[in-house]
């Protein structure tokens, strides 16, 4: 049996019995402590093999692993150098253990338990640093994964990256205990799973602690979110070295993270851009035929994202340009290239979209970005590019870097739709084409997140970003992060440097921020302390290392002449560090176990629960079935695809086959879904639907369904000398703002183009008109929330 196998002897149980997780949050840094429990309940040595998914952005810093009452450290070495010690432990029957990063994913990573004997227990702890991501409500999102959907891979290719399919929840148990500590005061925690009560260390509110509860099947990532007291004001946090690292090295020197909130002038925000080319990009895979969430009143994925389209569409401004690319394993775009909006190009794509289904197959999202890039840009009409996908690609890497290569002719920003999307794709893509990541996850909502990035894709565009130091004579800077290319309005950037030579303890450092904002010059600034700040157990030094590992890695991939020493100087940052990178691994080794193997390993995959696909291979073929199904021609090819999806490096794929009970009963499940009357239609996304492309209504029986009204009943109180339109257009603001204002941010462009265009005409006693809205309507909204 191949090490890179499926389980094939059913029924057996696993050696993970448990998983303890230890989160020590740090204003906005967490260190994240894993202990995995394992235990060999055959009869027969073992060899346990887990595949894992960790924030897209963590740094590994420590591994080690306790056998009875002994304790070895594992150690950071070139990765083959590290293959070829643990091969060489196993097979002498020394215990084992390899720890090492995907190199398809940086989020994703491989840990071999070598030569368990029978009956015998292995505690495996793995420490990660990682930042937090600042959310839209100023929270600090914290993401601990459980799911690792299988990536797909395309014919031909040799890529590796394949989680476990679980039949029910995973076969081990989590715990996860918090504690907060920040300078700010602690205003709350929430999650999306179960937690116990906060509990508050000191007066000041400045420390916390809290549990999850107990019982958590770790069935769906577990989201935790910080929220401190002035969480956007700028902050620097300064880290001694270590005395003993080599002298002029990065662990040897003070390094500093700034965390920095550009605040842009008020007249700027006021005036979003009305010009722009938008291409939405939708993954139309299988997987997007599956529900959002597990709970009532779930709708598909694929539903969703034609419900996010159409307020999109309708949102956005006259006389931009536009374009909705659909991708699987081949893709297709509604024009030949982007068109100018108005009302007709509005009403072909709205058709179209209605007609989307995730029937598409694989998910191959290299192509349509490939075909999109080719394509030249409209002059004064910045491109911004929207990807929406659940994120199982094999090859992230080569995404990524196209993505950076093409950052300066557009913005990318991205969405992570349901459990398991890669945080490697979607957080690197954002990253790389100067844009913003969002997640949508358990019962959140795909449109108000897409409406937030939207925002930030109608700001201008920032120029000349540059920054400066200013420090005491005796001490030198080097950036350590890549150049900043972008800055939205609210949102953190990051800086790590490293601060060579001696200065007083008391002494002061200063970083400005200088850019171009709509032709005008705008200067940020930040003073801080340069006395290190105490218990930060070199976090920062390691999210520093990591972050210029990963811009070497991008050097090495960009095909940079010197790339053995490129690769060099990749390992020797890892080692010191303690660090992994995509060319180390953690090895360690356990001499004292050299006992006589009796009979071959057992190899056992170690399931990660996995949302989507919960079973063996007929379900996941069930799960697929739809495009099977509507597709006969191309059955074949499908199952292909689908099969590829088992491979791990063999160029054979593994055969399967769907049963004809489960054949039947999926197909029965299918018709039923298509008799199946369409849910009510949710009365904001009706009324969005109704609006012109130039943002007003008319004045009709279908938008006085919406209000609960008749046509004659909005006829009838219509004031004379205001066009039917008008008043239309007035009373769809007025129902906005009166009875959908907890949904403002996803209507919030319909309305600017609403007010906008009621401006544009000529309407006698706006005040009036108002009022009579408010009685038609029931409401109480006044001209100026109205904002015309």
């Amino acid at each position: 049996m191949e090490i890179c196998g499926l389980v094939t002897e059913k029924n057996k149980p696993v050696p993970l019995k448990s998983i303890s997780v230890e989160l020590l949050v740090q204003d906005h840094v967490a260190t994240v402590s894993s202990t995995l429990q394992y235990v060999n309940e055959e009869e027969r040595p073992l060899e346990a093999l887990f595949v894992f998914p960790l924030p897209a952005d963590a740094a590994v810093c420590h591994f080690s692993a306790k056998i009875g009452e002994q304790e070895i450290v594992a150690e950071v070495q070139d990765r083959e150098t590290a293959r070829d010690r643990y091969d060489d432990a196993v097979s002498s029957g020394q215990q084992a253990f390899l720890l090492e990063e995907s190199a398809e994913s940086p989020d994703v990573f491989r840990l071999s338990v070598g030569c368990l004997s029978a009956g015998q227990n292995a505690a495996v702890t793995i420490i990660y640093v990682t930042e937090l991501a600042v959310q839209d409500n100023h929270s600090l999102r914290f993401c601990l994964p459980a799911v690792l959907n299988p990536r797909y891979t395309p014919a031909g290719s040799a890529a590796g990256i394949v989680s476990e399919i679980s039949s029910g929840a995973v076969p081990y148990t989590l715990t996860l205990s918090v504690h907060v500590s920040s300078p700010k005061p602690i205003s709350k925690l929430e999650s999306n799973c179960t937690l116990n009560p906060l509990v508050f260390l000191h007066s000041d509110h400045t420390q916390a602690t809290v549990n999850l509860s107990p019982g958590h099947m770790f069935d769906k990532d577990v989201e935790l979110f910080v929220y401190y007291q002035d969480t956007h004001q700028p902050s620097a946090v300064v880290e001694a070295g270590v005395t003993t690292a080599p002298p002029g090295s990065l662990m040897r020197d003070t390094v500093v993270m700034i965390s920095l909130y550009p605040e842009f002038p008020e007249e700027v925000m006021s005036s979003l851009a009305s010009r722009g080319e938008f291409v939405f990009v939708i993954d139309r895979s299988g997987s997007m035929g599956s529900m959002m969430h597990r709970g009532k009143e779930a709708q598909m994925r694929i539903e969703s994202a034609k419900d996010t389209l159409l307020l999109l569409l309708k949102s956005l401004p006259i006389g931009c340009y536009f374009n909705i690319y659909g991708f699987g394993s081949d893709f297709e775009s509604f024009f030949p290239q982007s068109v100018e909006y108005n009302q007709d190009t509005m009403d072909q794509a709205l058709k179209r979209v209605k007609e989307m289904k995730a029937d598409m197959g694989g998910t191959e999202i290299l192509q349509p970005l490939k075909h999109i890039y080719s394509q030249p840009c409209y002059p004064d009409h910045p491109r911004q590019l929207f990807i929406f996908t659940d994120g199982e690609v094999f090859n992230t890497k080569e995404v990524l870097d196209l993505v950076k290569s093409q950052a300066h002719s557009h913005r990318c920003f991205s969405f992570g739709i349901g459990e398991g999307a890669s945080a490697a794709l979607i957080t690197g893509m954002a990253r790389e084409g100067s844009g913003h990541a969002q997640f949508i996850t358990d019962t959140d909502r795909m449109q108000p997140k897409v409406m937030q990035s939207l925002r930030f894709a109608l700001q201008p565009a920032v120029l000349n970003i540059s920054v400066d130091w200013t420090l005491p004579d005796d001490v030198t800077v080097d950036t350590l992060s890549p150049p900043i290319n972008v800055l939205f309005q609210g949102q953190r950037t990051l800086i790590y440097a490293q601060l060579k030579g001696e200065s007083s303890g008391g002494s002061e450092g200063t970083v400005t921020v200088k850019y171009s904002l709509e032709d005008q010059p705008v200067t940020n600034q930040l003073h801080f302390c340069l006395k290190p700040t105490e218990e930060t157990q070199l976090s920062i030094h390691r999210l520093a290392a990591r972050t210029l590992i990963r811009s070497l890695e991008q050097e090495e991939r960009s095909g940079a002449a010197d790339v053995e020493g490129i690769r060099s100087r990749m390992v020797e940052l890892s080692v010191q560090a303690g660090v992994s990178c995509v060319h180390t691994a953690f090895i360690a080794v356990n001499k004292d176990s050299r006992q006589t193997v009796k009979g071959p390993l057992l190899q056992r995959r170690v399931p990660t629960y996995d949302a989507l696909m919960q079973a063996d291979c007929d379900l996941l073929l069930k799960c697929s079935l739809a495009a099977y199904v509507s597709a006969p021609k191309k059955k074949f090819g499908f199952m292909t695809k689908i099969q590829n999806l088992f491979r791990r490096g063999s160029k054979k794929p593994v055969l399967c086959s769907m049963s004809a009970a489960t054949e039947n009963q999926t197909r029965l499940h299918l018709k039923q879904a298509e008799a199946a009357p369409e849910l009510q239609k949710d009365l904001l996304l009706q009324l969005v639907s109704l609006q012109k492309a130039s943002g007003c209504w008319d004045l009709d029986s279908t938008l006085a369904d919406v209000f609960g009204k008749t046509e004659d009943e909005l006829t009838n109180q219509k004031p004379a000398q205001v066009d039917g339109s008008v008043w239309a257009t007035l009373l769809a603001l007025i129902w906005l703002y009166g009875c959908k204002i907890e949904q403002q941010v996803e209507w919030q462009f319909v309305a600017m183009k609403a007010a906008s265009w009621i401006g544009s005409q000529k309407v006698g006693d706006l005040s009036q008109c108002v009022c009579e809205g408010n009685v038609l309507l029931g409401c109480q909204v006044t001209k100026e929330t109205l904002g015309i």
